[in-house]
């Protein structure tokens, strides 16, 4: 059964926006007048609620969807420690399964004109005995958009994260440069270089902010040959 139409948030590295990516994508595509929900199927660093174990990334995900689902589809692996997902979900006596992965997203998929499924960490963050990031991605089948933490080493981790994905077979939708150092030096030609070396579009350039304002990101990004 197919998910239907969306799109895999990957990074290149880990802190470095994809969730405020992700939520001014859905809500540049809910200002589209498209139906939209996100989902965080990994994530580690939860905390202890009423409600059980609760992750800031995928409750954002949730408050920015315009289709309401249940956490436990948009967050099906929540772990405690804020370390790598397959360490603690080894420590938690959990495997972490694709197939169960792909199942939510069906189901979410269905509710929605377009699913966004944002990762954990980057491309070859291990999950388990399924594989890794990029494992998980290819068994979703959703195009991916790659985000760049814009800082010095940012060509060559974005470099080696689109060729990576490549490498896996999905195509690279796009990229968002998130400006996530204010210092950064050359900035034009950083940005430049990875216009020349990546084979995707720039969806946009979202600027440095010390607060969380995805309605202002959403307003910086060009989804135009995207939906």
């Amino acid at each position: 059964m197919s998910i239907g139409r969306g799109f895999f948030i990957t990074g290149t590295d880990t802190g470095i926006g994809k969730t405020w990516s992700g939520c001014s994508l859905l809500i540049a595509l809910r200002e589209r007048g498209w139906r939209v929900i996100g989902m965080k199927p990994v994530a580690s660093g939860c905390e202890r609620t009423p409600d059980g174990l609760r992750n800031e990334d995928a409750l954002r995900l949730q408050a920015v969807s315009s289709v309401w689902a249940p956490y436990e589809a948009i967050n099906p692996y929540a772990f405690e420690p804020p370390i790598a997902p397959h360490i603690a979900a080894r420590e938690a006596g959990v495997e972490i399964a694709f197939d169960r992965i792909r199942a939510s997203a069906e189901v979410l998929g269905r509710q929605a004109d377009y699913l966004i499924i944002e990762g954990v960490g980057g491309w070859r963050v291990p999950l388990g005995g399924d594989g890794d990031v990029g494992a998980l991605a290819v068994v979703l089948g959703l195009p991916v958009v790659l985000v760049v933490g814009v800082r010095l080493g940012c060509i060559n981790h974005a470099m080696l994260t689109a060729a990576a994905i490549a490498a896996d077979g999905l195509p690279l939708a796009g990229w968002i440069a998130n400006l996530i150092d204010p210092g950064t030096e050359r900035l034009a030609e950083n940005l430049q270089a990875l216009c020349t070396g990546i084979a995707a579009p720039c969806l946009g350039i979202l600027p440095f902010l010390d607060q969380f304002q995805p309605d202002r990101l959403a307003t910086c990004l060009d989804l135009d040959g995207l939906c």
